[in-house]
């Protein structure tokens, strides 16, 4: 069996085609990678904490930073 071609392999032959044929062949290669994604998420969804926590975790206090500041 042969080996599986790459992007490298194929980057020659996307070269040759028109503008169009470009856009078009970006467009599939965007919507094969947005199914695929679609795909990972039913087979294993986010977790209730996955974008979110109770605490805020950019929060940080204004004080104490004085000997950090710049001398002007």
């Amino acid at each position: 069996m042969s080996d599986a071609l790459t992007a490298h392999d194929l980057w020659p032959l996307v070269l040759k085609l028109s503008h169009g044929e470009q856009v078009a062949l970006a467009k599939l290669a965007l919507k094969a990678s947005i199914a695929d994604d679609a795909a990972a998420y039913r087979a294993a969804p986010e977790g209730s904490d996955e974008f979110g926590a109770d605490d805020d975790s950019l929060a940080w206090e204004g004080t104490g930073w004085e000997s950090f500041s710049a001398k002007g």
